[in-house]
């Protein structure tokens, strides 16, 4: 064979072998080209951020996210992290068309002459861009011809820059950070524009093995990687040889985050991650990266959540010891047996509370261990509250000594404390027996003309029971739903002056039904009273005899018509709070009441942001005239709030039930709230069997609404009344939160007429619609000598008017606004 055929024959083969192998890759390509991802969504790509809840002053509240990430666009990236990244991920990332062919040539001849290594990868960024958003991480062929593939259409759609964008916003950094943005502040506690060198080269180094190269971990192999980047810096032009050199020599300092300013307060944060999550689902609330501007007053939210843990603790120390938290039955290895029990039964409840053991009972004293100072002891003065409970919330006899509340082994929550009851100073380390309350609670606060929940307080602890108390549990109001009872009297013609009867009363329901005779708390009866009267000593037999006067269907509308409830029966029963509604539902209610019946929807969130910035929602109702205009060259003008709301119930009849509640809290079942020296409209609430207490009172700009009772509803005590529990809780919040602060008088309808007259040993200015004030064509002044039998309601078919010997002054003067 001449060198001529030969040469002939090869360049046959050659030719046979690159058509063959043409088609072959044109077969592989054409054949994994097809059901590959659309890379056109990247165009639309948002990473996954994280949202942000803020309170009212710009703390932070809460974040929620399924990855830690913060976005920056490449634009506002440092040059030298991308030139970082760049060097150590992708050299010729700049001139490639999405595939590096040099460096995959490069890897297989390593791998060939290096069999024992770890096999070195070849993907550059705009692979890994595939790869991280349209593929898997399967290690197999067919996924790397596919990424490859990708990685064409990648480059063919997208600039350079826009890939760089996603690949460094997208990448795992380990440590739970995604993003170069994120990780420079989780491991440096700086922003991208405040890295060193050394820092920057550290983060590059990372795509490749994140817990590998963790520098705290693996030292050694975090700074070869680290050096191994510089180098490559230096290579490309980067970097000098010096600023590499200075960068070496630089030890990486890994700092904790700085504190950021944040406030606390979990059920309220928990309702507000339940409403955005109906909203905007769960992609919305833990990808889309929402800014939340929650309506919370954290000076508010603190004031309720310390009123109520101590409402809470003081009712359940009026009901006795229950015993020891936990007990040790072998004292020999009481530490590991403390430690296990605090760590099984972790303690909620005050950052000042703790637990500890019993070492030892001594006459006067008990001496307790496994506290933060070490051991300690309890003086028996700090322990005499400590009745035990009997059934039916009694109480037996108080201890006589130490050994009658605890015994050694006994595990029990202590408080430190430094003055005894005559406030003479203790010895150090002495410590005070305290008790969790097994009764729960709950407390909203609102703005009354908005409906902007200010604050908002759950139950004892967040930690130990996430129920809400406030917005889940439906209870029964008891008296707390009168004055709803008393606004549809109002609407029927009763005035705060007229006669009902406080005396026995029985109903037939019909039906088989057994007869329905309900009583006043006490057993009393007033005989016949004013409507007033009846509101501010909460009197059960004038409610129902109105109720039955004007018609519960009335009473119905009414209770929905301010959000009481939706779906109430029209039975008897349910004008004395039988129907069951709940804390944040009441609280508005009484809101809608005070501010004139203007209506409000109960929010917790004043604003929400997209990632971009744009508003979303915003709850604010009022228009703002003149906010957001551009100085001009006239008189300048303050923004105006324009309220356009129209009251959706009389005025005049839901100003006459404020009057009455504002007596409620001065010479009512809420006297005590008078020592506040500020018009409260109020109301107690104290169901049947004292299952449940209330207290709701309002203020023409707050709202504050208070419910105790028991996650299983049972009885808390014969003497347990809302005005005895609840409203105490509402006088703590409010002498935190008025203070400094001038009283706000509640805002007359026009039209009303004011009668000063002589009411309980003092005067009163009580209040009429025009034409129903006693000595008017409306009604007549009729003296009552109570001889005849008594319905509460005139022979004439209306209310009858306190008057003549029984009410002196009635006929004083008046005046109407």
């Amino acid at each position: 064979m001449t060198v001529l055929n030969f040469v002939k024959i090869m360049l046959a083969f050659a030719t046979a072998a690159l058509i063959v192998g043409t088609g072959t890759v044109a077969g592989l390509f054409w054949h994994f080209s097809h059901g590959l991802p659309d890379h056109s969504q990247l165009a639309n790509y948002q990473p996954a951020t994280v949202s942000r809840l803020y309170a009212a002053d710009g703390r932070l509240l809460a974040e929620y996210a399924r990855e830690k990430r913060v976005f920056v666009p490449v634009a506002a990236m440092p040059k030298r992290v991308v030139e970082a990244f760049v060097a150590a991920e992708d050299q010729r990332f700049f001139t490639h068309p999405g595939i590096d062919f040099i460096g995959i040539v490069r890897a297989i001849v390593v791998n060939v002459t290096n069999p024992g290594k770890r096999p070195e990868g070849a993907s550059g960024l705009t692979q890994q861009v595939a790869k991280n958003f349209l593929l898997t991480n399967q290690a197999t062929l067919a996924r790397k011809i596919r990424e490859a593939i990708l990685a064409f259409r990648i480059e063919e759609t997208y600039s350079k820059e826009r890939i760089l964008e996603l690949y460094l916003n997208e990448i795992y950094l380990g440590a739970g950070n995604y993003g170069v943005a994120q990780a420079a502040i989780n491991y440096f506690d700086r922003s991208l524009d405040e890295l060193t060198l050394s820092e920057i080269a550290y983060l590059a180094a990372l795509p490749k093995a994140p817990n590998r190269y963790h520098v705290v971990r693996n030292e050694k192999e975090a700074y070869a990687r680290r050096d191994y980047v510089l180098n490559r810096m230096q290579e490309d032009g980067y970097i000098t040889a010096a600023e590499a050199q200075a960068a070496r020599a630089e030890k990486l300092q890994l700092r904790r985050r700085s504190a950021t300013e944040t406030t606390q307060a979990e059920f309220f944060a928990e309702e507000v991650r339940r409403n955005l999550l109906a909203a905007y689902g769960e992609k919305g609330l833990y990808e889309s990266g929402l800014t939340v501007s929650t309506t919370l007053d954290p000076a508010y939210q603190a004031a309720a959540d310390k009123a109520l843990r101590d409402g809470l603790i003081a009712y359940d120390r009026r009901h006795g010891w229950r015993g020891p938290y936990a007990k040790i039955p072998d004292m020999s290895l009481w530490e590991e047996e403390f430690a296990r029990i605090a760590q099984r039964r972790p303690l909620f409840g005050p950052a000042t509370w703790h637990l500890a053991v019993v070492t030892k009972v001594e006459a006067q004293s008990v001496q307790v261990a496994g506290l933060p100072d070490g051991e300690g002891s309890i003086p028996f003065a700090e322990m005499t509250w400590a009745r035990p409970t009997l059934a039916e919330q009694r109480v037996g006899n108080p201890p006589r000594n130490p050994r009658d509340v605890v015994g050694v082994g006994d595990i029990i929550v202590v408080e430190k404390v430094e003055k005894g009851a005559n406030n003479k100073p203790y010895p150090p380390n002495s410590y005070a027996l305290r008790q969790v309350p097994n009764v729960e609670g709950g407390v909203v606060i609102m703005d009354t003309q908005t409906g902007r929940v200010l604050a908002m307080s759950g139950g004892w602890a967040y930690g130990r029971s996430q129920f809400n108390r406030a917005v889940q549990a439906a209870r029964q109001p008891g008296s707390a739903f009168k004055p709803f009872v008393f606004l549809a009297a109002m609407d029927a013609g009763f005035t705060p002056a007229s006669i009902v009867l406080d005396g026995p009363f029985s109903y037939d329901p019909g039906y088989g039904q057994p007869i329905w005779t309900p009583k006043n708390y006490g057993g009393d009866f007033l005989g016949p009273a004013t409507v007033r009267r009846g509101l501010e000593l909460s009197r059960n037999l004038m409610t129902v005899r109105m109720a039955q006067q004007v018609g519960m269907k009335h009473v119905v509308e009414v209770a929905k018509e301010f959000g009481v409830t939706d779906n109430m029966g029209a039975y008897l029963p349910m004008a004395i709070g039988a129907g069951e509604t709940t804390l944040l539902r009441m609280t508005m209610a009484y809101a809608m009441l005070a501010n004139g019946a203007l209506e409000i929807t109960p929010s917790l969130v004043d604003r929400v942001q997209d990632r971009n910035g744009k508003t979303i929602y915003r709850h604010e109702p009022r228009v703002c005239k003149g906010c957001g205009e551009a100085a001009g060259g006239g008189t300048p003008t303050a923004p105006e709030l324009i309220d356009s709301r129209k009251p959706f119930h009389d005025p005049a009849s839901v100003y006459q039930v404020v009057s009455m509640m504002q007596g409620v809290t001065v010479r009512g079942t809420a006297g005590r709230l008078a020592a506040l020296g500020r018009p409260i409209a109020g109301k107690t609430g104290t169901t049947n069997d004292a299952r449940d207490n209330w207290f709701l009172g309002s203020t023409p700009d707050i709202t504050i609404g208070v419910y105790i009772g028991f996650d299983e509803p049972r009885n808390l005590g014969a003497q347990e009344t809302g005005g005895g529990n609840a409203a105490p809780i509402f006088e703590q919040i409010a002498k935190e939160i008025f203070k400094g602060k001038a009283p706000t008088p509640f805002r007359i309808p026009p039209g009303l007429r004011l009668v000063r007259f002589t009411y309980e040993g003092g005067t009163i200015d009580e209040v009429f619609k025009p034409g129903t004030e006693p000595g008017s064509d409306g009604y007549m002044v009729t003296p009552l000598d109570g001889s005849a039998p008594f319905s509460g309601i005139d022979p004439s078919g209306g209310p009858q008017q306190a008057g003549g010997t029984r009410r002196p002054g009635l006929s004083g003067t008046g005046e109407t606004y």
